[in-house]
């Protein structure tokens, strides 16, 4: 996407319906059916003991079921992530299946009051993301595309002005799925569910130790949806329409 107005860093959400505001209900009915599955893969810079420790912050068999299911989806990967599991980053970054977009190196806030986040400078934002996007080539990831994820989806003016520079667009999403720390499969396959609609963008994680049900959601997921008659798509293919 281009810049926004004084270089901001553009900001996309999900499809749009194509018929507006007056198209009410037969305009998001003649809409394409699909919809954009992205996996956030969060690790912070400091939670390396943590990881040493045994916390796991990666979910390979998360991946695998997509593979299995064959839906094409986006993750949003940390550089710490990548630093801690290269070879799953190369194998997720060279498959066709997956693209690779940019959730900062270290998973801190760009904004204050982010979750309780640690907060990056705003001359600091554009050498967080270019180092995210270094440990990705180290670690040999080849389907990188240029979009960036705020850490905890928090954002203002002024980080969209900081981040002019480092030419990407920013992705957000309509649907929450509500799989952070969540303890019931069934609860966040609903909640997707429900939230869906054509175009639609839905935000959940990679990482087991803060979202350890979201293979099973997804089990339930994708085959409901493609019962209704959805296609999946990466974010760079929902871009296209």
């Amino acid at each position: 996407m281009a810049p926004g107005p004084a270089g901001r860093t553009p900001v996309f959400e999900r499809r749009p319906t194509g018929g507006g505001a007056a198209g009410g209900a037969a305009a998001k009915d003649a809409a394409e059916k699909v919809v954009a599955l992205t996996f956030d893969a969060d690790m912070t810079a400091d939670q390396g003991p943590r990881a040493k420790a045994g916390e796991r912050f990666d979910n390979p068999e998360l991946i695998a079921l997509l593979r299995r299911l064959k839906v094409p989806s986006t993750v949003f990967m940390t550089g710490r992530w990548a630093e801690e599991y290269p070879a799953q980053a190369k194998g997720i970054g060279t498959d066709d299946l997956f693209e690779v977009a940019n959730h900062s190196y270290s998973h801190y806030a760009f904004t204050a009051d982010c979750y309780g986040l640690p907060v990056v400078t705003k001359d600091a934002m554009t050498r967080d993301v270019e180092r995210a996007f270094s440990a990705f080539r180290q670690a040999g990831v080849r389907n990188v595309v240029p979009y960036f994820r705020f850490p905890g989806g928090c954002y203002d003016d002024a980080a969209l002005r900081a981040l002019g520079p480092a030419n990407v667009t920013a992705v957000q999403w309509d649907v929450v799925s509500g799989d952070a720390f969540a303890t019931d499969a069934g609860a966040v396959a609903e909640q997707v569910l429900d939230g869906v609609r054509p175009g639609s963008l839905v935000v959940m994680h990679c990482t087991r130790s803060a979202a350890p049900v979201t293979a099973e959601a997804i089990s339930r997921i994708v085959p409901e949806l493609r019962k209704r008659g959805y296609r999946f798509v990466k974010v760079s293919e929902l871009m296209e329409g």
